[in-house]
């Protein structure tokens, strides 16, 4: 079934579509592959960007709170031709969305393959990317709840993850996870961050 992309808010596109009609903002880009094209270019399939952070995996491994995200950008996938070559980031600033940079390498065809894999899962999603800064780990996570604000929300237990490759050791990519299912195992790869040192305890100054 077709996923329906949600629509990113239009100062998103346009600082991407200005930075794509720069010769300086493409050029100066560290992206070879859109430095060496000729032809049009054009910015598809855009994907909120979620993060789940460590407080946030913390808390569930702990048994608190349920998982909280937030979205710090969006992505747009940049096609050439038959193919999509690079991605462009955006980011929100006190006056609005702006783009941020451009990148490549191997998450923009993850993300192309993992999109094209979620179409034939038999069930319509809501497409979004979901990083999880602390695991290295970025997942595509498709949320049940289609018409829902892109930009709000958390997963659900029955969404789908699908770690994009790299995965973190031990986790396959491309295979599709419920949320049920794989957060435990993320919070169980959480290393612990060492308690501070009560001041009783520190060592006396030199």
């Amino acid at each position: 079934m077709p996923l329906h992309v949600p629509p990113a808010p239009a100062p998103a596109l346009r600082s991407v579509l200005a930075a794509l009609g720069s010769p300086s903002a493409v050029h100066e880009a560290h992206t070879p592959a859109l430095r060496a094209l000729q032809g049009p270019m054009t910015a598809e399939l855009p994907l909120p960007v979620h993060v789940l952070d460590r407080l946030n995996l913390a808390g569930l491994a702990s048994g608190g709170r349920p998982p909280r995200t937030r979205l710090t950008g969006w992505r747009f996938l940049i096609r050439s031709g038959d193919r999509y070559v690079a991605a462009a980031d955006t980011r929100l600033t006190p006056d609005g969305w702006t783009f941020s940079h451009f990148f490549e390498g191997p998450y923009v065809a993850a993300t192309e393959r993992a999109l094209r894999q979620a179409e034939s899962l038999g069930k319509s999603y809501q497409p979004r990317l979901l990083s999880v800064p602390e695991l290295y780990m970025l997942t595509l996570w498709l949320h049940g709840a289609v018409g829902a604000d892109a930009a709000s929300g958390m997963p659900a237990a029955a969404d789908l993850l699908v770690p994009l490759a790299p995965a973190p050791p031990g986790i396959a990519a491309y295979r599709p996870h419920p949320v049920s299912e794989l957060l435990p195992v993320m919070t169980h790869r959480l290393t612990p961050t060492a308690p501070p040192v009560p001041p009783s305890m520190a060592a006396p100054a030199a």
